[in-house]
């Protein structure tokens, strides 16, 4: 009586750890994570350099010009032409405004 006892109990024993193993186990290939496109992609970052360099070229406080320039371009993915004004070429770049209510981008 106890062997049968014993041998029961560790069949038992056996098939239970068998089961927590297969409920524990990880499914075969994982499916790849699709991740949408973006919108727009960002511009190149020598894109946003050489407009940014051509945008602040008269600037009086020239790396402040080019460090809000390159936030705006990468925001808005277009810097407009010349180094003052022609801001309705980017309407994004033109409409971006600071804490203060201000024009953002040079």
């Amino acid at each position: 009586m106890k062997l049968l006892l014993a041998t029961s109990l560790f069949v038992l024993l056996f098939f239970t750890s068998s089961f927590v193993q297969l409920s524990f186990a990880k499914p075969g290939a994982p499916a790849p994570a699709t991740v949408p496109p973006p919108s727009r992609s960002p511009p190149p970052l020598n894109f946003c350099d050489r407009k940014c360099a051509e945008r602040c070229a008269k600037a009086g406080v020239k790396d402040r010009c080019l460090k809000y320039c390159g936030i705006c371009c990468h925001d808005c993915k277009c810097v407009p032409s010349g180094t003052f004004g022609n801001k309705s070429e980017c309407p994004c770049y033109r409409d971006k405004l600071n804490s203060k209510g201000h024009p953002k981008c040079p």
